[in-house]
């Protein structure tokens, strides 16, 4: 196809699920409810940990921190789905679908860091305890993260700049519920070799090096558990990591469900269904998995509450 063929598209549509209007309402409906136990979930967490002093160390300083991606996260792509369904419109425009990429990748990639940030602190935590508050400074710790938000930003804005360059044909439905980058650069009518080679390389690479440290993290802690001689101790040992190994096995076992999946069936629409495990299911979840399975937030949720109940009888009295 030559360049005269090209054209400079202005925006694109969302398919999403369905085009059925009678199931338009069933889905706002539930995707509204799973929206908003996320935001609610996420930030009840994030105002137990701020709250209680006894959680300001650097385990629940992390899970604050995912928490609030988890809750930007789910925030990129599902009001503008929700508000393309209440409008009866699927029009995303070309820079608002480039905006929401940009997002969703940052975001996506800040939570595999994180994941991999705190599997390192119960690695410290199990194998050295001793030395744990030496070592999981306020320092290290901020850097950490700092160094988390950095890579996710230059990797987020390395994909999204190289987007641009990109001509699309008449072609401009994406079937997706949110512009996805692979869906992007397969629209696209010009080359797109490089587009292809970067994002696998980086994909590969941002998902290798976090799994590969989650991985060998734990396998010094099983290592560990299995040297403690009381059961008793062993229990101990392992509840203190539970919440983030289950939080870990949802999130890769989701992601990488959806891509197998993807790549068995060459289905778009099918990837668009399995992709809601791990970008709206897996940061709704999130909350309980932390808050079930977790003494110390349980606590504070209940000292939260009983504040808030307290409070709000006074202002009613």
């Amino acid at each position: 196809m030559g360049p005269g063929n090209y054209t400079q598209i202005s925006e694109f549509l969302l398919l999403g699920f369905s085009e059925k209007p009678e199931l338009q309402p069933l889905i706002f409906g539930i995707f509204l409810s799973m929206y908003l136990i996320t935001v609610f979930g996420n930030l009840i967490i994030i105002s137990a940990i701020t709250l209680d002093t006894h959680l300001h160390t650097p385990m629940y300083f992390f899970l604050s921190n995912l928490s609030f991606v988890d809750i930007c996260f789910t925030s990129t792509t599902i009001p503008k789905m929700l508000w393309n369904i209440q409008t009866q419109s699927k029009v995303i425009t070309y820079e608002g679908c480039i905006t929401q990429m940009y997002f969703f990748i940052h975001f996506l990639c800040l939570d595999n860091f994180l994941l991999a940030v705190m599997a390192y602190d119960r690695f410290v935590a199990i194998c050295r305890p001793l030395h744990y508050m030496v070592i999981m400074n306020p320092w290290l710790c901020g850097l950490l993260v700092l160094v988390s938000w950095i890579t996710s930003i230059l990797n987020s804005l390395l994909e999204s700049l190289m987007l641009l360059p990109l001509s699309f044909c008449a072609d401009f439905e994406i079937p997706h519920f949110f512009c996805e980058l692979k869906q992007m650069v397969q629209l696209a009518c010009s080359d797109n070799f490089i587009n292809n080679m970067v994002m696998y390389f980086a994909a590969g690479l941002l998902a290798a090096v976090p799994l590969a440290g989650i991985l060998y993290s734990y396998s010094r802690i099983v290592s560990s558990i299995w040297g403690i001689s009381s059961f008793q101790g062993k229990y101990k040992a392992f509840s203190t990591c539970a919440s983030h190994l289950s939080a870990v096995s949802l999130f890769y076992c989701t992601s990488f469900g959806v891509y197998l999946s993807s790549a068995a069936t060459h289905s778009s629409h099918s990837s668009a269904i399995a992709s809601v495990m791990y970008t709206v299911v897996t940061p709704m979840l999130n909350p309980f998995i932390y808050s079930l399975r977790n003494n110390d937030i349980k606590v504070a949720l209940k000292s939260l509450f009983r504040t808030s109940t307290l409070k709000g009888h006074f202002f009613f009295s």
